[in-house]
């Protein structure tokens, strides 16, 4: 059974964040590293993925007055398609709504087969570029 809990460490939650994402940063050329990421997540709100106690996954969000930006969503290498995401996705909108906002927002690589996971779960292009699709879902 999946559980969440606020992130304990955020240099292994950093590192499986670089380790996810280090494809996509190569295919753009971005230059991150685990040290820019757990910067850039520190004042986030971390919650971690939990299968039988092992860290799997990490939401991270931040909110503003109508929306909780889901602003990464990381699930292992060894537990993807096993439905983490969707688990996780589920997770968000209960704390979007717990928070009083009503849309969820993200920003998924244009590359990337969460897109699909997000389709799958009711998000709609809002806008996108060279790079992302920006999306949202409305909550009710």
């Amino acid at each position: 059974m999946i559980s969440f809990q606020r992130t304990e460490n955020l240099s292994a939650s950093a590192l499986m964040t670089y380790e996810n994402m280090r494809s996509y940063y190569e295919h753009y050329a971005v230059d991150w590293d685990c040290s820019k990421i757990e910067e850039q997540i520190r004042d986030l709100v971390n919650f971690d993925l939990l299968l039988k106690g092992e860290v799997v996954g990490a939401i991270r969000l931040a909110f503003d007055n109508d929306s909780c930006y889901v602003r990464d969503l990381q699930v292992s290498h060894h537990h993807q398609n096993k439905g983490f995401g969707a688990a996780a996705l589920a997770e968000c909108e209960r704390l979007a709504i717990n928070s009083g906002t009503n849309r969820l927002k993200l920003r998924v690589f244009r590359i990337s087969p969460a897109y699909k996971l997000y389709i799958r779960s009711g998000f709609v292009v809002d806008s996108e570029d060279e790079r992302f699709y920006n999306m949202s879902k409305m909550l009710s």
